[in-house]
């Protein structure tokens, strides 16, 4: 699944000479075509690798765009399916953020990422007439749900839950953790993360936001560092995932309205909630808008704290924070 950015998760993992400190336990592996790190304290020291992947896997069965035999998938290519809680949980989810974003974040947008080459469809040749008629059938009022079931105005009318779904893998990867008793967790998949409790020093979970530099290979340096305890975080931005064509570059955020690539001054949107989903969703949406619109909103929208990374005129970075985004930082 997508990831066009990545946190760079800073584990506290300096071991104490003191026989009586809990020592952390660590799993980590693939999942969403990512890798995943989780850092928890667990007096029985209880190994949980096989229950994360099993979690994950079912999860992507669900709401993964790329496994042909995914409930995604099926609805998309109008099949007959029985819609699980993770699907169900991504389209309510969606459906609140795409109003309150008016229509900066899609997940209907699935059509025109493949048409740019960005999904598991074939890459197509752009034009301003073959955009004009996939975005007939973009909309998130295209499609609903009644009695559980997916209706649609349109039949070629499809989803794409990647922009915020490895968020909601983090929360549901929290939650096993907390049906098993663990109070102290960093949990990290795809540069999405959500800490809660402290390490094994007794420290909050500290975090590093990317310096937003082309790059689609190697973490960048870090721009800036926080704490969370209880909190997730996510980043989305315009130099992690790209293509070129014709010696232009074209960030992979496709903007729903006008169905082409985000292009505006923002570099980099992370922002910090009590969910994964929630901050993974309007990190992307948030891009969409530009940098004026972001401010305007995020003042309007106190449960979201922000840090925004943005090129001035002259193509150097500039900041922006909400106010509450200042109580993070180290």
């Amino acid at each position: 699944m997508k990831k066009e950015f990545i946190i760079l998760i800073l584990f506290l993992v300096k071991m104490s000479s003191c026989c009586a400190q809990l020592q952390p336990m660590f799993v980590e592996g693939f999942a969403q075509g990512t890798t995943y790190h989780i850092t928890y304290i667990d007096k029985e020291e209880r190994f949980f690798k096989k229950e994360i992947d099993s979690i994950l896997k079912d999860f992507d069965f669900s709401v993964s765009t790329y496994n042909p035999n995914s409930i995604i998938t099926k609805v998309n290519t109008n099949k007959d399916v029985v819609l699980d809680n993770y699907f169900l949980t991504c389209f309510n989810q969606g459906k609140k953020v795409w109003k309150d974003t008016h229509g900066t974040f899609d997940p209907t947008v699935f059509p025109l990422v493949n048409a740019w080459g960005f999904g598991p469809g074939k890459k197509q040749k752009i034009e301003s007439r073959k955009i004009d008629s996939i975005l007939k059938f973009v909309g998130f009022n295209l499609i609903n749900l009644k009695n559980n079931k997916v209706v649609k105005s349109d039949s070629r009318v499809a989803l794409d839950f990647n922009a915020f779904a490895q968020g909601y893998s983090v929360d549901v990867i929290a939650s096993f953790l907390n049906s098993k008793g663990i109070t102290s967790y960093i949990v990290e998949i795809g540069g999405e993360v959500y800490a809660q409790g402290t390490s094994e020093e007794g420290k909050k979970w500290v975090i590093g936001i990317e310096t937003p530099i082309e790059n689609k290979a190697a973490s960048n340096p870090i721009i800036q560092n926080i704490q969370l305890d209880g909190l997730a975080i996510a980043t989305s931005g315009n130099y992690r995932k790209y293509i070129e064509e014709d010696g232009t570059k074209y960030a992979h955020h496709i903007d729903p309205r006008t169905g082409y690539p985000t292009k505006n001054s923002l570099l980099s949107v992370s922002i910090v909630s009590k969910k994964g989903i929630i901050s993974d969703a309007y990190a992307t949406g948030v891009l969409v808008m530009g940098l004026e619109k972001a401010i305007k909103f995020l003042k309007k929208h106190k449960e979201l704290e922000a840090f925004l990374i943005y090129a001035d005129t002259e193509g150097k970075y500039q900041f922006y924070e909400t106010p509450r985004f200042k109580l993070l930082k180290i």
